[in-house]
């Protein structure tokens, strides 16, 4: 375990995670200045770790705080947001005790190594959403996911997708088809081999409305252990990077270390490359190339010539990355993870790289594009980008930006110091096709408070049109995702 000293606290981002998070009921939220778009309807839900301590004992690392998700349903009535915590069966146990009691990816189970051998790992339920019609379910890397209510977050329990049996894990980062509905992803599992799980869930009726059950899943042995967070959907493949690591597996299931020391960076391995058909979830083709790191794809697609097209945030290794992520929970960073946007050409029937490129030369993470072109061609990919001038391992992102592929132009909103952003999320407008809007909450440091910003999508570079206020402050957060009033079930008296 270790401790947090409130005083070492220096930087203006470390407020947001000082103290645990409160939670909020379903509350009106007041416009601050501008006003909200017309066309804007739908939910923006976010997720990320927001207890990163109990008692004087705080988390080993940033991954390892309990989940709360935030929601802002925009409507024609205006604006309501609540936010709570995932009420996973761990967390109700350890607020019951008021201290830690499992082991997560940073940190043991607490007590003597005896007690560690063969602990499965609390589940944080703080990475991702999935929006379903439904309900919305909470994501993390290594069990099932949670269902929660879509207006009002209550905790359903956890939810097995009809196929994850034996608490399979299912990955943070699904890829949703927007022309047939279908959601792929996939999960490691651990045990007398690595197997890379993979998920096709289905799509539902004419209206596309995918219910997320699985009906088809196939398991693929991998020759080692390593982190792979984030895949590409194209048409046609489902593409997959291997960073050249391994993990000290012995030590781990002794207890010896936690997950997160037990992983050891080999760039002699080189990063391999996986492909596998969409249709029947086979393997395509297996190759291999440089060695990086990667936390995160844009997107990907095939070009007329069949080569898959990707973009990705690439690092030089995982060490500076994994550490400068666990300093995070202690409210001061001093490492600087060089994290850049590459775009990546590979031949599918190969799996064999053809060019890469370096796209954005500044660091930036949590590339997105809009949601109508997951898998297809595209022209924006949007990030979280350092300020200029701050990229000195003090600082989180405190811009956003979106890169254009056709001009090969950089449109960044610099929020202003002691201001960081979350991860821009795109939300189409509902009564215009030409229209979009990037949403994005912003821990504002100077008054420490937290609120929901929106921009013209074509003007980021200008003040937001719209900025709402949240009831108590939202600790940084990992990923989110817009939930258009068009995709919400229909409710009839």
């Amino acid at each position: 375990m270790h401790t947090i000293e409130k005083k070492s606290i220096k930087k203006g981002w470390a407020g947001a995670i000082a103290e645990p998070a409160k939670e909020f009921p379903l509350t009106q939220l007041p416009i601050l200045s501008g006003k909200i778009p017309d066309g804007l309807r739908g939910t923006l839900y976010r997720n990320g770790p927001a207890r990163l301590e109990r008692g004087d004992d705080c988390v080993g690392h940033w991954f390892d705080g309990d989940g709360a998700i935030l929601g802002v349903h925009f409507t024609d009535a205006g604006v309501t947001g609540v936010y709570r915590y995932v009420q996973t069966a761990e967390y109700e146990a350890e607020t019951k005790a008021d201290r830690f009691l499992y082991g997560v990816y940073g940190m043991h189970t607490p007590g003597p190594i005896w007690k560690r051998w063969g602990q499965q790992m609390k589940n944080a339920a703080n990475t991702s959403v999935l929006a379903l019609p439904d309900k919305l379910l909470a994501l993390w890397e290594a069990t099932n996911p949670y269902a929660l209510d879509l207006e009002t977050l209550e905790t359903k329990g956890l939810d097995d997708l009809g196929a994850l049996d034996n608490g399979l894990p299912y990955s943070a980062h699904y890829k949703r088809d927007p022309d047939t509905g279908e959601i792929f992803n996939f999960g490691i599992s651990i045990g007398s081999s690595v197997q890379l799980n993979l998920y096709k869930s289905d799509a539902c009726g004419g209206l596309r409305q995918p219910t997320g059950k699985i009906i088809q899943k196939a398991a693929f042995k991998l020759d080692r252990y390593s982190i792979m967070h984030d895949f590409v959907l194209t048409q046609r493949y489902l593409v997959f990077f291997m960073p050249p690591m391994r993990m000290k597996m012995l030590s781990l299931m002794l207890g010896m270390t936690t997950f997160s020391e037990s992983l050891l960076w080999e760039p002699q391995l080189g990063t391999q490359v996986l492909i596998f058909d969409r249709e029947n979830l086979s393997l395509v083709s297996r190759g291999e190339t440089d060695p990086w790191f990667n936390w995160h794809f844009g997107n990907g697609y095939e070009d007329e010539d069949g080569s898959v097209i990707l973009d990705v945030v690439r690092y030089s290794d995982f060490q500076q990355t994994n550490e400068y992520l666990r300093e995070i929970a202690t409210g001061e960073t001093h490492t600087v993870p060089k994290g850049r946007l590459w775009q990546v050409r590979l031949n599918p029937q190969t799996a064999k790289v053809t060019a890469t490129q370096e796209v954005i030369n500044r660091r930036c993470e949590f590339p997105v594009v809009q949601r109508s072109q997951v898998g297809q061609p595209w022209r924006y990919t949007y990030v979280s980008l350092m300020r200029q001038g701050t990229d000195t391992g003090e600082e989180l992102f405190g811009a956003i930006a979106r890169f254009d592929y056709k001009t090969e132009t950089l449109t960044e909103a610099d929020l202003g110091e002691n201001r960081y952003p979350s991860e821009p999320i795109h939300a189409q407008d509902a009564q215009n096709p030409e229209q979009s809007w990037v949403l994005t909450v912003v821990y504002d440091g100077n008054s420490h408070s937290s609120e929901v910003w929106v921009f013209d999508s074509d003007r980021l570079d200008t003040e937001p049109v719209c900025k709402l206020g949240l009831p108590s402050v939202i600790p940084h957060s990992f990923h989110g995702t817009w939930n258009p009033a068009s995709a919400l079930p229909l409710r009839f008296p």
